[in-house]
């Protein structure tokens, strides 16, 4: 093995720590976030539950909103200065928050305001930044890098949640967003740092670029999608799966409370400790696929461990929260695993100058159901009971994966690792040997 791939990513490649860091501190004040920006909603300026509620839709409603022409902007330029801007946008937007308080200015419509801003700012982030990995990573190191990162998104959550409620109580809620705006710093500094610097566009790429429209554009992520049997199946699947997902998860804290009779602060760490699934799934995503294949272990991750989501239900008291713990526990670890094989795919998988049309695009339909989810939970707990609502909604996160399971996905050992020539046949899934090269398939291998 050569110098200069002995050693993980974060010890032998700067750019990769450095992003790493950056993109870590944002996905703790990210999660800091969502309990800080509620709690001031409520202790400060006493809002309605509907009024919370919008603060969680602000979020979102952006990918909605903007999703698509943002990543047929990211595809047309270059995707580091969109994340420095949008880790700049975000820094000021949250320390507006206090500094309008002690200015005795701040209100709910300001603070609905910075919530849209922010998740604007997100979708530009989030979009930028998944094509951007691509650029500075080997192929062969992405797989490790996006297992890096999703183990360590799912770790900043966890610290996030149970930092976010402490932060309020020590600073005070409106000053606990202080502390987020200074991950964005974080954030900021890290990107900035970065030594690697995209090419320009050749003149021949500009002109092709400028000569589409942008609606244009975006039919042709659209297309993309729709035209391709992985990205659609895989499209498909993240928007059934969110469904089910948000549809138990807006309800499992009023399950919790009414239902199975815990405390709030036994909450959070059940909660917390369901989380630590994503670090887990992050860890053992590669070396299963690895081993296996990507197209089996998208399959077990999304279909096998997901089906634990069943014992939710069945949570009670005492003894009993262990349902909770270890439903939780592996449904997150099959969704972050099976978003850590997808992500791999995707960078290898798509034209470069296609990806952040891609990503916007699929997350266009995938978070479009998130709040479809929320409501759909709250309509069936009205309707049918808290824990006949958790069982609906719980079923339905394997029942998403039998989209998986009725596609090319079940057939193939492996997922692709390029696509289908324009008059050529699609390549079959590839194995590839210690060295990262392909490696030539027996009559018997993959399908």
């Amino acid at each position: 093995m050569s110098g200069a791939t002995r050693g993980g990513l974060l010890r032998r490649h700067r750019d990769f720590r450095l992003l790493w860091c950056g993109e870590t501190a944002g996905k703790f004040g990210a999660s800091v976030t969502g309990v800080a920006m509620p709690l001031v909603a409520v202790s400060t300026l006493d809002a309605s539950t509907f009024e919370v509620g919008l603060l969680s839709a602000g979020a979102w409603a952006p990918w909605l909103l903007i999703g698509l022409p943002v990543g047929v902007w990211v595809d047309r330029l270059r995707r580091r200065p969109i994340m420095l801007g949008a880790a700049a946008v975000s820094l000021v937007l949250f320390a507006v928050v206090p500094v309008a308080a002690r200015l005795g200015q701040l209100s709910m419509g300001l603070l609905l305001a910075v919530a849209l801003l922010t998740g604007a700012a997100a979708v530009f982030f989030q979009t930028a930044y998944t094509a951007y990995l691509p650029s500075i990573l080997r192929p062969e190191d992405q797989p490790e890098g996006n297992a890096k990162l999703h183990g360590s998104a799912s770790a900043a959550q966890i610290a996030g949640l149970g930092s976010g409620g402490l932060i309020a109580q020590l600073a005070g809620a409106v000053n606990g967003l202080f502390a987020n705006a200074a991950t964005f710093l974080v954030s900021l500094l890290c990107l900035a740092g970065i030594r690697h610097r995209e090419p320009r566009a050749t003149a021949a790429a500009r002109a092709g670029r400028s000569a589409g429209t942008l609606v244009g554009d975006v039919r042709a992520g659209v297309r993309l999608i729709a035209g391709d049997p992985w990205f659609r199946t895989l499209t498909l699947f993240g928007a059934a799966s969110n469904l089910a997902l948000m549809g138990y998860q807006s309800i499992q804290v009023d399950f919790l409370v009414r239902e199975v009779g815990l405390a709030p602060g036994t909450v959070g760490t059940l909660v917390a400790a369901t989380s630590a699934g994503g670090v887990a799934g992050a860890f053992v995503a590669r070396r299963v696929a690895d081993r296996i294949g990507t197209a089996r272990a998208m399959l077990l991750f999304e279909l096998g461990l997901p089906g634990s989501a069943l014992l939710i239900p069945l949570t009670a008291g005492g003894a009993g929260v262990l349902f909770f713990v270890t439903g939780g526990f592996f449904v997150s670890a099959g969704v972050v695993a099976g978003n850590v094989i997808k992500s791999s795919f995707q960078q290898r998988y798509c034209p470069p100058e296609l990806l952040g049309r891609l990503t916007a695009t699929a997350a266009f339909l995938s978070y479009g159901t998130i709040p479809l989810g929320a409501l759909l939970g709250g309509t069936l707990g009205t309707v049918l009971g808290t824990r006949a609502a958790v069982a609906v909604m719980a079923a339905g996160v394997p029942l998403a994966a039998l989209i998986l399971f009725f596609s090319p996905v079940r057939r193939a050992r492996d997922l692709p690792t390029s696509r289908r020539p324009p008059d050529g046949p699609a390549p079959g899934p590839r194995h590839r040997d210690g060295r990262g090269r392909p490696a030539r398939l027996g009559p018997d291998a993959g399908a």
